[in-house]
C-alpha cells in the first residue's frame, strides 16, 4: 500500500476551524509490472502494452526455431552435396584416361558409320549380337561351325567380291556361320548385300532347274548340300532378334526338306577393340595384327555356340569346299596349322587357321600376348613386327602352346597361281585341284575365275548380271 501526506489539507482544517491539528492518511494500491525491467509507478505504460509482452515474446521464440530449423537444413544440404561429390570424384579416379577418351571417339565413330548405312541399305542396320555388329543375312539355324574372315584395308572390292562368291558357292555356308571383320566396312556394304541376294536367287534357280549339264565339278554350284531335313524343334540362329517359330499342324510331318545356310555378319574393328590395345606399342597397328586383339572378346561372347572355327584372310582366300571337315573328329582343343609356301620352312601360314572353338580361343588369348611381348623387344631393335614370325615363335614355344593342342599339316595351302590353264586346259587343272577346299590366291586369277563361273549359261542370265 502507498501513503500520502496531505499537509496542505491539515493545514487549511486547522486555520479555518480553530480546532487541534488532523492527520489525513490515504492507502492505494501498488502498480507492480510483471516486466521486472519496468518502474513500479510507471503511469506511462497503458494496459494494451502490457497484454501485448507474452504474444511479442512467442513470435521471437518461432522466429528463432524457424530460423534455426532453416540452418540446419543448410548445413544438412550442403554434407550431403559435398558427400556425393566425393563420391563422384572418387568413381572418375578408378578410371583410366585413356578409357575415357579413346572409348567414346571409337563409339562415335561406329555410330557414325552405321548412322550412314543404315539411311542406305536395307539391312545394314540391324545388329548382330548383343547390340553390336551388322546382320547382313540371317541364317535359317543355328550353326555348329564359325569362318571368322579379316579383311584387310588393302583388300580391294573385286578382291572381296571373289571371296564372298566362292564362300555361297562352295557349299560351306550350308553348315557354317559367318564373321567378317573390318575396319571402315561400310565401303564394302553394297557389295556383301549384292552377293548374298546373288545366293538366294541361285538356290532359287537351281531349285526351278531340271537341268543337270551345268555341273562344274570345280566352280559350280551344288544345292544339295543346301537342302536338308529340319525338324520342328531346330533353334534357330544365334545373330539377330529372336523370330517366331512356325507352328506345324498335326497332319503335316515332323521333318521338312527346307532350304538350310548359315548367317553372315559383320564386326568393326572398334566394337571388339575399342581402345586399340595395341596402339600403345606400336605407332600404325595393321589389322593383320589388331585382329589378333578382337578375337577373345568375340569368341567370348559365341564361346557356348559353335564347336569349330575358322581364321581365313578375306583377301587371299578362296574356297572350293568345306575345310572345316578337317577339323570334326578332333579334339576341342584342337588347332591345324600349315606351313608357308616353302615346304621346308618353319614359318606358319597366318592366313588359315582351323581348330576346335577351344583350341583357337586360346590361341588367339596367346597370340595377342605373344604380339605385345615380341613388339617390346623389336621395339628396342626398331625392327617392325611380322604377324607370321610371331605365330610361328609362338607355335614353337612349347611353354606358351601348351594351352591348345598344335596339329601341323604336312600340306600347305594350295595357290591359285596355275588357274591362269583354266582357259585351254579344265581337265588337267580340275584333276590337280579337286581334292582342296581351300586355296590361296596367286598372281591375277580374279578375273580368270570370274569369267569361268560367268561360263554357266544357267547362272550368268539368271544370277548374275554382269557376266
Amino acid at each position: 500500500m502507498g501513503l500520502i501526506s496531505a499537509k496542505e489539507t491539515t493545514k487549511n482544517t486547522t486555520n479555518g476551524n480553530g480546532r487541534g491539528m488532523g492527520l489525513l492518511l490515504v492507502f492505494f494500491p501498488d502498480h507492480t509490472s510483471k516486466n521486472p525491467s519496468s518502474s513500479p509507478i510507471d503511469n506511462n505504460t497503458s494496459p494494451s502494452s502490457s497484454s501485448s509482452s507474452p504474444a511479442t515474446a512467442t513470435l521471437f521464440r518461432s522466429r528463432s526455431s524457424r530460423l534455426l530449423l532453416s540452418k540446419a537444413q543448410s548445413t544438412i544440404s550442403i554434407c550431403i552435396l559435398l558427400l556425393f561429390l566425393t563420391l563422384f570424384l572418387f568413381t572418375l579416379s578408378t578410371f583410366e584416361p585413356s578409357s575415357s577418351v579413346v572409348t567414346p571417339l571409337s563409339h562415335r565413330r561406329f555410330l557414325l558409320n552405321r548412322d550412314v548405312s543404315a539411311s542406305v541399305h536395307r539391312r545394314g542396320n540391324r545388329f548382330a549380337l548383343q547390340g553390336m555388329g551388322t546382320l547382313f543375312l540371317r541364317g535359317t539355324k543355328h550353326m555348329h561351325d564359325l569362318i571368322v574372315a579379316h579383311i584387310s584395308s588393302d583388300t580391294t572390292q573385286e578382291d572381296l567380291r571373289l571371296f564372298m562368291r566362292l564362300l555361297h558357292r562352295s557349299g560351306v555356308t550350308s553348315r557354317s556361320d559367318v564373321v567378317l571383320l573390318f575396319d571402315l566396312g561400310i565401303r564394302f556394304v553394297d557389295l556383301i548385300e549384292e552377293e548374298n541376294d546373288s545366293f538366294l536367287k541361285l538356290v532359287h534357280v537351281h531349285r526351278n532347274s531340271n537341268s543337270s549339264n551345268q555341273w562344274d565339278p570345280i566352280w559350280g554350284f551344288n544345292l544339295s548340300p543346301f537342302m536338308k531335313k529340319q525338324k520342328e524343334t531346330t533353334s534357330e540362329s544365334i545373330w539377330g532378334k529372336k523370330t517366331t517359330h512356325r507352328v506345324l499342324n498335326s497332319t503335316e510331318s515332323t521333318e521338312l526338306t527346307e532350304l538350310t545356310h548359315g548367317s553372315v555378319v559383320g564386326f568393326d574393328v572398334t566394337e571388339l577393340d575399342p581402345e586399340n590395345s595395341l596402339s600403345g606399342f606400336m605407332d600404325h597397328v595393321p589389322m593383320s595384327l589388331r585382329r589378333w586383339a578382337c578375337y577373345p572378346m568375340l569368341l567370348g561372347r559365341v564361346r557356348r555356340s559353335f564347336k569349330h572355327v575358322m581364321l581365313v584372310d578375306a583377301k587371299t582366300g578362296l574356297f572350293l569346299g568345306d575345310p572345316l571337315t578337317r577339323i570334326r573328329n578332333r579334339s576341342p582343343e584342337s588347332v591345324l596349322f600349315f606351313s608357308g609356301k616353302k615346304k621346308t620352312s618353319e614359318i606358319i601360314n597366318p592366313a588359315v587357321l582351323i581348330g576346335g572353338a577351344k583350341g583357337v580361343r586360346r590361341l588367339a588369348s596367346s597370340m595377342h600376348t605373344e604380339i605385345v611381348r615380341a613388339t617390346m623387344v623389336q621395339h628396342k631393335k626398331k625392327n617392325s613386327v611380322m604377324e607370321s614370325v610371331v605365330l610361328s615363335q609362338l607355335v614353337g614355344n612349347v611353354y606358351m602352346s601348351k594351352e591348345f593342342e598344335v596339329v601341323m599339316m604336312s600340306e600347305t595351302v594350295a595357290e591359285a597361281s596355275s588357274l591362269a590353264e583354266l582357259r585351254t586346259k579344265k581337265n588337267s587343272v580340275a584333276s590337280s585341284i579337286k581334292n582342296h577346299d581351300i586355296i590361296q590366291r596367286g598372281g591375277n586369277v580374279v578375273g580368270v575365275i570370274m569369267k569361268r563361273i560367268c561360263s554357266s549359261e544357267l547362272d550368268s542370265s539368271s544370277v548374275y548380271s554382269y557376266c
